[in-house]
């Protein structure tokens, strides 16, 4: 599948955002926008090798980095080193904060798992289609398989007729040769008996001159 997908990147916060996805639309579902950032310009389809190895490792991950840093995309990646350190003279305050801010990890999970199934159920698309091509071309392996089997059939049953024909006809030859032996045989015998009684008769006549 990893043909099909594209890697998308954009910024968030303290992070670089990337993300190897099938299309824009996921990738924005992958990182919780409701916003086009592609049309607003904040988002882009990156050709960087480093970033798309690491984001077509990990399909359907969202991966971050320090933003506006060339470190590695990871998926539990550092806050920027150099982060102004706010100050507060109230701890329960920060404490509150903390604990309140929502943990990125859930987001994450949700994003993978809607590009996990987007894969899925484009894999599943193309499996379907590749297995109706096949019934299509066994279909058509079939129809010309019967029409083969019916030409054989009657190039069979039309050699047997001729065959058939061929013995009739010589069955009826040799009858015919065996008429014609005996046809010749009894006009020898006609000719011969009727030319010795003319010889005969020839004979009486000139006897009698």
């Amino acid at each position: 599948m990893a043909r099909n997908l594209k890697t998308f990147t954009t910024s968030a916060g303290f992070f670089d955002l990337a993300i190897a996805a099938p299309s824009m639309k996921a990738a924005l579902e992958a990182w919780g926008s409701r916003n086009n950032l592609f049309h607003q310009g904040f988002a882009k389809v990156t050709e960087d090798p480093a970033i798309v190895a690491a984001a077509m490792a990990k399909p359907g991950v969202v991966l971050r980095r320090p933003v506006g840093t060339a470190a590695a995309f990871s998926e539990q990646a550092e806050l920027p080193s150099d982060l102004p350190v706010r100050r507060s003279t109230r701890p329960t305050a920060r404490k509150s904060t903390a604990k309140s801010k929502p943990s990125p990890k859930p987001v994450d999970e949700q994003a993978a798992k809607r590009a996990a199934l987007a894969s899925e159920r484009e894999q599943a698309r193309r499996q379907l289609q590749e297995r109706k091509e096949e019934a299509a071309r066994q279909k058509e392996r079939e129809r010309r398989d019967r029409a083969v089997a019916a030409v054989e059939a009657e190039l069979e049953e039309a050699r047997l007729a001729h065959k058939a024909k061929l013995e009739k006809i010589d069955k009826a030859r040799a009858e015919l040769d065996k008429e014609w032996e005996a046809e010749r045989r009894r006009w020898a015998r006609k000719k011969e008996q009727l030319e010795g009684a003319l010889r005969r008769v020839r004979s009486t006549h000139l006897r009698l001159l």
